[in-house]
């Protein structure tokens, strides 16, 4: 198995370049970290070319020229699926949380995160809220190995949908953390970090 060079962290929604930092200060894999920013997001200068979470994984996949790893916080998954089929020679592991994962979580019990994320934040570009592609016929195709990070106590991404992504994904591996919610990357570092640890060194 490819061993990554490089560990793409991706944020959620909101853009928050330091969702990752606890969990990543804890990691002992050797490759380079990089925190990825979202134009228009968490004080990074807009960029008037990004229209859609497609636009973010071409930009992401046009950095990517080695063995890289992407670790991914909810929305993230979706730009981490879109990359890794844009790129599939290069992505070595994925690392997926609390995450649509880009299939339609419609019948598996999510809550619609988007309304209260426009009401709270109206100054946010507004494209990320606009993604309807399924993506689930295209998965089988990710053939890297997944590393699924659930909680069992987030609503809007409930572990049903992380158990639709492990039966897509063809070399994934669902971990479910006891009284985990939304934030679980970040909130529950000490517990996240040796599994992508793990994940990577495999």
């Amino acid at each position: 198995m490819p061993v990554p060079s490089t560990i793409l962290f991706l944020p959620g929604a909101l853009g928050r370049r330091g969702f990752w930092q606890p969990a990543a200060a804890r990691l002992t894999h050797p490759a380079r970290h990089v925190h990825v920013a979202w134009p228009g997001f968490d004080g990074a200068p807009a960029d008037p070319a990004i229209h859609c979470l497609d636009d973010l994984a071409a930009r992401l996949a046009d950095g990517i020229d080695g063995p890289t790893a992407l670790v991914a916080q909810s929305m993230g998954g979706v730009v981490a699926v879109l990359t890794a089929l844009r790129k599939p020679e290069h992505i070595t592991h994925l690392v997926l949380s609390v995450t649509s994962g880009g299939i339609d979580l419609r019948g598996l019990g999510a809550a619609d995160w988007r309304p209260a994320v426009r009401a709270e934040h109206p100054a946010l570009p507004d494209w990320f809220l606009a993604h309807q592609e399924d993506l689930a016929p295209r998965l089988p195709q990710l053939a890297m190995p997944a590393l699924l990070l659930w909680g069992d106590a987030d609503p809007i991404s409930p572990v049903a949908a992380g158990e639709r992504l492990a039966a897509l994904l063809p070399r994934a591996r669902l971990h479910v953390v006891a009284g985990g919610g939304h934030d679980l990357g970040c909130a529950r570092a000490d517990e996240v970090a040796p599994l992508i640890d793990a994940h990577l060194q495999a």
